[in-house]
């Protein structure tokens, strides 16, 4: 019996052509499987039915599309939020977190048809083939992976001719400007101009925040336990929220990330983003737990978040160490119940508000005015004992004079 690969298929011209060449170099039968996680968003999505019709007309005996925005949404960008997740503290892991519900479903077909493999179509010195064959071991061991972009050493025009001889229906050209990768929680664009770090980003690469609002707004967000419910109190699920937040916010041109990042395999990358709901989302979720959380929990979440971030990023999102930094924060957002307003204008997107039925914040420990309920008369107690052990080493060990035990009686 021939031996079957399940291909991560996305319709361009690596994995259109890589359905070919599996099946000419290891003798095996492709099914083409692709994931919608939220592309082109920005233009009305993609187009599923053509990018099926390619897959079969590539030679894949069969190609299935999945509809996993909602999962995706749910499932990934939900504890993304909740871990305030960004790579080296700009990046909101916009290729990282759709990777690992890529590979899910990759898994569960490679088990439906019997098949010995699973393929992407990653060059060798990016972040996505770590992603996806780490995750594939995760969830299946025993399935091997095949990385053909990484071995048929084909240059572009290489692998344009292919698909012509072929007969593999492609839109592509010799002269490609940028490389593109997008779902619901932003936009990834690489290559051309930009790959110089000196170069300003063209305006021509940006499509989610091309700013065509003229007049500021405000817009609140509702949270129950860390998760965005409701927009201005209209309840909505997490995709349609996510979806509507880029449009919106993305109209004043909010949301865009201009960054040299430490790739896992070793290199600097300059990378250009668009995330206008993520960059929202993240700042609103991040200024309530400033309001909800007790004072050392929120400190200890603040420290363990990079690490999450950096563990999504490297394609450990199947792992024990994720899995348990999932459980402490699950915990922490218990009570991250409330609502926070944003400010939107030209570029800018800040908070201006937030309150919540769990307030941490009372108002007369706070207040300076007549309100104050604050033991004044305690402060003096603490500060003493707060500060006895420098004071002890100031005067036994730096030699300085006084003795802190009976200073100020």
């Amino acid at each position: 019996m021939t031996e079957r690969v399940v291909l991560a298929y996305s319709g361009g011209l690596d994995t259109s052509i890589a359905v070919r060449w599996l099946m000419e170099n290891h003798g095996v039968e492709v099914i083409a499987v692709a994931v919608d996680v939220g592309q082109a968003a920005d233009t009305g999505g993609e187009d599923w039915d053509a990018i099926r019709s390619r897959a079969l007309a590539a030679g894949a005996i069969e190609a299935t599309v999945i509809d996993a925005r909602a999962e995706m949404a749910e499932d990934y960008c939900i504890p993304a939020i909740l871990a305030n997740a960004k790579y080296e503290g700009k990046y909101p892991l916009v290729s990282a977190l759709s990777r690992p519900v890529i590979v899910k479903h990759l898994v569960a077909e490679a088990r439906r048809h019997g098949a010995s493999y699973v393929a992407h179509g990653c060059t060798g010195k990016g972040n996505d083939q770590v992603r996806f064959e780490v995750g594939t071991r995760a969830l299946a061991p025993d399935l091997n992976v095949l990385a053909p972009a990484r071995v048929w050493g084909l240059t572009r025009e290489d692998s344009i001719e292919y698909a012509a001889k072929w007969g593999i229906p492609l839109t592509v050209t010799k002269e490609k400007l940028y490389s593109i990768d997008e779902n619901l929680w932003g936009k990834a664009i690489e290559c051309g101009v930009i790959e110089d770090p000196w170069n300003r980003p063209p305006e021509d690469v940006y499509t989610m925040t091309v700013p065509t609002a003229t007049e500021p707004t405000e817009v609140t967000i509702g949270f129950e336990s860390g998760v965005p419910v409701s927009l201005d109190g209209r309840m909505l699920a997490p995709e349609p929220l996510i979806a509507e937040l880029n449009t919106l916010v993305g109209s004043f041109g909010y949301g865009r990330l201009d960054m040299v990042e430490n790739r896992r395999v070793g290199i600097k990358s300059r990378e250009t983003y668009e995330c206008p709901a993520a960059m929202a989302l993240l700042l609103a979720h991040s200024d309530l737990e400033d309001l909800t959380l007790e004072r050392d929990v929120h400190h200890e979440k603040v420290r363990l978040e990079p690490r999450w971030a950096e563990l999504v990023y490297d394609g450990l999102w199947f792992s024990p160490l994720k899995q348990a930094l999932d459980a402490f924060f699950n915990e922490t957002q218990k009570h991250v119940t409330g609502e926070v307003r944003l400010r939107l204008d030209q570029g800018r997107c800040w908070v201006v508000g937030r309150r919540s039925p769990v307030s941490l914040y009372d108002h007369g420990l706070a207040t300076y005015d007549a309100s104050d309920t604050f033991r004044h008369q305690d402060a003096e107690g603490f500060v003493r004992l707060w500060g006895l052990g420098v004071a002890t080493w100031s005067a036994v060990q730096e030699g300085r004079a006084g003795n802190p035990g009976v200073a100020g009686r």
